[in-house]
């Protein structure tokens, strides 16, 4: 039975993920299984600084393990357009303590 809900989830849309690794990463979500882990293609890191605003790079196909992923959501692509993020400022993530 689960086999079956796996098969009707849309892979397609852009995901976005956050990792317990410090990393924030976007990318397109085209496979997971049962224990979470995730393979993203066109995918990227979002690196945040206080002095210079976010910079985007690039990762291409990235495999995380199921351990590290923190949260999997669908971002809107119009409001990702809009937002400017070399005007956003933001300290890096903490590390997460054991």
């Amino acid at each position: 039975r689960e086999r079956e809900r796996v098969e009707d989830v849309e892979l397609e849309g852009v995901c976005a993920r956050t990792v317990f690794l410090r990393l924030s990463l976007q990318g397109k979500l085209v496979g997971f299984d049962h224990t979470t882990n995730i393979i993203l293609s066109d995918s990227h890191e979002r690196v945040y600084s206080a002095q210079i605003g976010v910079e985007s790079v690039s990762l291409g196909l990235y495999i995380v393990r199921g351990d590290n992923v923190a949260v999997v959501g669908e971002l809107d692509p119009e409001l990702e357009e809009e937002s400017d993020l070399s005007l956003v400022r933001a300290a890096p993530i903490n590390p997460v303590v054991y």
